[in-house]
């Protein structure tokens, strides 16, 4: 006979994680009892596509390992639960998780609802529970399309790149565009040609009786204690101490000024170096600038990296401790932010209606604009969703700062000042521009500048923003000015600007590629795929990006088409907001996927048997040198191969790496360690390599480091293999025990069970005849198989 289900009443609320959970509990009182999901409970499983491609795209999905423990507390705590309120964030991932949720569970329908918020305070978990809704499936329809589309493309394109490039390797229907985006970047830059140009600049001062030139340019020489250079800002000072400025010559006669070289530069400049020079007129307009619109998503990781210098996932990992929760002491613990993925600029009428107060009360009414302003959004945004701000803007960061951690006050005050800005008045300029004329040989000579006063502060006063623009002094038409400097200066085009990770976000979202839940995955997989690589917080396409890259746009064109992946990110969305049907969208893209792809198993050449010719000769047999691809990128090696062996190292731009001797000597064998270049940059290695396999680390200076201790033996003999030992190796985390066997043998061992081995192995009783045995006494758990759950999401 079944057990009857003992209630006790209460409503059952999951979220989750145990943050938001912590921070719901306290508006909602003992009448619920809310619970963590710890993040997504079921997913496609990692081993094989899980995907009845043949069957309308059936997914079959499994208990996430590690999740059992959680299930089991949610299907007991339901039990005695009379209602289910699934109360998980309000995206797509959100409304997935809830889905899985009501699944696994198997709560009655009529007593299952679904909870949405933006903010987790007082008010808006009041106002969510007080109107709860129904689960909406099509946008859990939308969520599931797009994870059996990853699936597709990355479990089907990634085994034929294991095959054809190198093992390990990954696809990914946005990860490879945003690969390609950066490879793009990095061919443009390699193939730029700079152009020769020069300019003539001046600085002129109103102050005919003294004389600054000398000053003027032993203080442009001036270097600081770091070794660089006076800054513009410096230079800007001492200009308007001295009733200078600079300007840019910009007309010669009745022609633009334009100096392709140094000839055309100087016949000009030979005719400046006499003249007089003349204030011929002063023009004075009034500019002004509006308030940015609030933070959505892309913009937040684009403004904390370019003025906190962090990168996008540490970001979101911040905003989404902002958004859960944060204990502010007899406050109690406050969701200090609105949901953080979001792509809408929509702010509600009360939060404006709250901020201008507050701007009113605290900063003055001449900063606030006789309207609220209103910013529109990105076309596919989701106006439900508002933009990221502060759910209580009377919660300054200065009077929480003691509660927040130092990343956590960083990133709260860049929000909170955005929000208060984008609902302040104008910041207004009184802009000056001065056209200076002087009489030559050549015909008169036109140079032009301009200086900008700030009338009124408005939004800056909040959110902050530089300027090098230089302040002018008190001039009138047809006043004399003396040169202090001019000179001819050569200057040559410069490349397109490597993307960053804030720039490749911006890029991102132009082209429609990836949704705000997303950009900060992505920029951090393609990182840990190897296929770009970043040095001074620039993104580098790495040799195994651009090979990767070639393959795929070679034979899978259409997933690397910009335009076909917006074009798939616009049918995903369709399915939630027009109710389009899911199937359809997978089966228009599956069909010319699969011929490509039986394409590309059948004629897809291997990277590594595909040579480039280089305009090198060989040392050795002097046969012409190739390109080829290996383990660590791209190479030199002999075309005679293997015939004659010789290999070298080349840069990203190909130029052979000459491996030098340099003034270190191994320590094994004594002789001269060479300048060598690996996957993880330069190192030394022994020159008596392959007999002597010595190799030493390099510092950021280039000096070597001191080689790893050996490994420290025990004498505890190796529970798997039985022939080897437990040796005591170091890490980067400390010391822990290993099998000397390796790479053959891969045991690993905590360092805290030595003694305890020790003594096992003394009485007789270690190694144990079993894993088994060697797991209890290690302590190890033994992780139970997931079952699989079939499911057409319908």
């Amino acid at each position: 006979m079944a057990k009857k289900k003992t209630s006790n009443g209460k409503t059952l609320v999951i979220v989750e994680s145990p943050a938001k959970a912590k921070t719901i509990n306290k508006y909602l009182g003992d009448d619920f009892e809310v619970q963590a999901s710890m993040g997504h409970v079921r997913d496609l499983p990692s081993k094989g596509l899980n995907v009845d491609i043949e069957n309308n795209f059936e997914p079959t999905y499994d208990i996430m390992p590690g999740k059992r423990k959680v299930i089991a507390s949610l299907k007991t705590a339901a039990k005695k639960c009379d209602k289910l309120y699934l109360a998980t964030d309000l995206d797509r991932e959100g409304e997935a998780i809830a889905w899985n949720l009501a699944e696994i569970l198997g709560f009655p329908e009529e007593k299952t609802y679904r909870v949405i918020f933006n903010a987790i305070t007082k008010t808006a978990i009041t106002t969510a529970f007080s109107q709860p809704g129904k689960l909406d499936l099509d946008k859990v329809m939308a969520q599931q399309a797009r994870r059996i589309l990853d699936r597709i493309v990355g479990y089907q394109i990634s085994p034929l790149l294991w095959k054809k490039v190198a093992g390990g390797l990954s696809a990914g229907r946005v990860q490879s565009v945003a690969v390609k985006i950066v490879v793009e970047r990095e061919r443009e830059i390699r193939g730029f040609k700079p152009e020769e140009y020069w300019l003539i600049p001046a600085v002129f001062t109103s102050d005919l009786h003294s004389s600054y030139n000398q000053q003027w340019l032993d203080f442009i020489k001036t270097k600081t204690d770091d070794g660089t250079g006076v800054t513009i800002a410096e230079q800007n000072k001492w200009l308007a101490e001295h009733n200078a400025f600079k300007a840019e010559l910009y007309k010669v006669g009745e022609e633009k000024f334009h100096a392709p070289n140094k000839e055309q530069a100087h016949r000009i400049f030979d005719a400046l170096k006499q003249a007089e020079f003349k204030l011929a007129d002063i023009e004075t307009k009034q500019s002004s600038s509006s308030a940015p619109a609030p933070f959505i998503t892309s913009t937040l990781q684009q403004a904390a990296a370019n003025r906190l210098g962090f990168g996008a996932k540490r970001t979101m990992s911040i905003a989404q401790q902002l958004y859960e929760g944060i204990d502010l002491g007899s406050m109690g613990s406050l969701g200090l932010i609105t949901y953080m993925r979001t792509d809408s600029t929509h702010i509600s009428s009360e939060a404006i209606s709250e901020v201008r107060n507050y701007i009113n009360r605290n900063i003055g009414s001449n900063y606030l604009p006789e309207k609220p302003n209103f910013y529109t959004s990105n076309k596919n945004a989701q106006q439900a969703h508002e933009a990221i701000r502060p759910t209580d803007v009377d919660l300054t960061p200065l009077e929480i700062k003691r509660c927040l951690t130092e990343e956590q006050f960083k990133l709260y005050d860049l929000i909170w000042r955005r929000f208060v800005a984008c609902q302040m008045g104008q910041a207004k300029w009184d802009v000056t521009t001065l056209n200076i004329a002087a009489q030559t040989s050549i015909g008169t000579c036109w140079y032009r500048t301009t200086g900008r006063i700030l009338v009124f502060d408005g939004f800056t006063r909040i959110w902050l923003t530089s300027s090098n623009d230089q302040q002018l002094p008190a001039l009138k038409a047809g006043q004399k000015l003396a040169a202090l400097d001019i000179k001819a200066e050569q200057h040559f085009t410069k490349p397109p600007a490597r993307y960053n990770e804030a720039s490749l976000i911006k890029s991102l979202e132009k082209e429609g590629i990836g949704r705000p839940s997303t950009y900060a995955s992505i920029i951090s997989t393609i990182q840990d795929r190897r296929y770009v690589e970043q040095k001074d917080k620039k993104l580098y396409a790495t040799d195994l990006g651009e090979v990767v890259t070639d393959k795929l746009n070679e034979y899978f064109p259409k997933i690397m088409d910009i335009a076909f992946t917006r074009y798939m990110e616009e049918q995903l969305d369709k399915i939630e907001e027009q109710h389009i049907d899911w199937i359809g969208v997978l089966k228009e893209f599956y069909g010319p996927f699969k011929q490509n792809l039986d394409k590309a198993t059948e004629h897809m050449k291997h990277a590594k048997a595909e040579l480039v010719p280089s305009e090198y000769k060989c040392p050795k047999c002097s046969e012409p040198l190739v390109y080829r691809f290996g383990k660590n990128g791209k190479f030199l090696s002999c075309s005679v191969y293997p015939k004659c062996k010789f290999a070298s190292p080349c840069d990203k731009e190909g130029k052979m790496l000459e491996e030098k001797l340099s003034e270190h000597k191994c320590p094994v064998c004594g002789k001269p360690m060479a300048n060598k270049y690996g996957r993880f940059g330069a190192f030394l290695g022994c020159s008596d390599y392959p007999n002597c396999k010595t190799i030493l680390k390099l510092d950021k200076e280039g000096n070597p480091l001191p080689p790893k201790p050996p490994a420290e033996p025990t004498g505890i003999k190796c529970y798997k293999c039985k022939t080897g030992e437990l040796v005591i190796r170091q890490s980067k985390k400390g010391p822990f025990l290993g099998c000397n066997k390796f790479p053959r043998c891969r045991t690993l061992v905590s360092i805290k069970h030595l003694e305890n081995l020790k003594q096992l192995q003394s009485q007789g009783n270690w190694p144990p005849k079993t894993r088994d045995e060697a797991d209890e006494i290690l302590g190890r758990k033994k992780i139970k198989k997931t079952e699989k759950v079939k499911t057409t999401g319908q």
